[in-house]
């Protein structure tokens, strides 16, 4: 008994004097510490008191922005199969517009005794989005990761594709093939990684000899409808490649590229990101940049499981190169 109450008040960072008041119901402990203590039991592997167990099994919350973007799908099947590997079983969290926010997600993963949340994506990818329930997470030191960039001062473990490193190689491919006049379909303007890629973007682009303008920049959102509007100011404004902050947004532009009478890749490149699933069998096949979403996967596991063990992560943020995959939508400047 008094290692497991010496154990558990040196994860949650409390007095093992705390930890025995919160198993014995004793008052005088706040709400987020004895969720704290609770959470610590359950993920150092000890039984809750009968009178505190409750319904409990070994979940972990998966937390989806979307599914309409393949990517999205395609990377929460690899971690919720190494979840089940494992023995956990993934709970699934979609958000959509209107629906169910990721604060309330939260609050409920936090009532079902989860053992970890996986965030595959959400508010901490922007900047002017809420970010308070982070905190309640912090508060019980519940094991959590993050895929994709965060906003800076949350100090979870994150990983990320290099945003920098895919507009790089995007932009150098249309840039060696002579085009000159290359557009860029990003995110909103407060989304850390657009806000990545177009930094690395400008700054390439300005060492190349070709300054990236600003009627050359248009930012929306993560959608085929979105990307068709903005590649459609962009052709307006002479562009004659575009470089996407995804494959929706990318086969979008190749929508407004034929609905303006052009031809792809013949009269307009068009660079993705992502390679998510289809995308070698659209017309044209596209050119993309593929996220390693396998090994990003079973990173984000091992950070997960390492958590839970009581082993105490780093907040660092790991980063993973992208692969620049060349099909058919991308050729020489006419």
């Amino acid at each position: 008994m008094s290692k497991r109450l010496a154990e558990v008040a040196r994860k949650v960072g409390v007095s093992e004097a705390t930890v025995s008041r919160v198993l014995n119901e004793k008052p005088g402990v706040s709400d987020a510490t004895r969720q704290a203590v609770l959470t610590a039991l359950d993920v150092l592997g000890y039984e809750r008191p009968t009178k505190l167990r409750g319904e409990r099994a070994r979940l972990v919350g998966l937390v989806l922005p979307e599914l309409q973007n393949p990517i999205f799908p395609a990377l929460a099947e690899i971690v919720g199969g190494g979840l089940t590997q494992n023995g956990y079983t993934p709970l699934l969290c979609t958000q959509n517009a209107g629906g169910v926010t990721e604060s309330d997600y939260i609050d409920l993963l936090l009532s079902q005794q989860v053992s970890g949340v996986i965030f595959l994506g959400g508010n901490y990818t922007q900047a002017d989005a809420a970010h308070e329930h982070y905190e309640r997470l912090r508060q019980v030191n519940l094991p959590t990761v993050l895929v994709n960039a965060r906003i800076p001062g949350l100090t979870f473990p994150t990983v990320s594709t290099d945003d920098a490193a895919a507009a790089e190689q995007a932009l150098l491919h249309v840039h060696q093939l002579g085009h000159r006049k290359i557009g860029m379909l990003l995110g909103p303007s407060d989304h850390i990684p657009s806000q990545r890629k177009l930094a690395a973007g400008r700054l390439l682009l300005e060492k190349l000899g070709a300054p990236l303008g600003d009627d050359m920049i248009v930012r929306g959102l993560y959608s085929l409808e979105s990307g068709q509007a903005g590649a459609t100011r962009l052709i307006a404004a002479g562009a004659t490649a575009i470089v996407c902050a995804s494959d929706p947004i990318a086969l979008g532009a190749v929508r407004a590229a034929r609905r303006g009478g052009l031809r792809v890749p013949q009269d307009i490149s068009v660079v993705g990101f992502d390679d998510s699933a289809l995308m070698s069998c659209t017309e044209p096949p596209l050119t993309t940049v593929r996220q390693p979403i396998e090994s990003m996967g079973r990173t984000v596991i091992e950070l997960l499981l390492s958590q839970i063990a009581g082993t105490r992560e780093s907040g660092d943020e790991l980063l993973f190169e992208p692969e620049l995959v060349l099909r058919s939508s991308t050729a020489p400047a006419a």
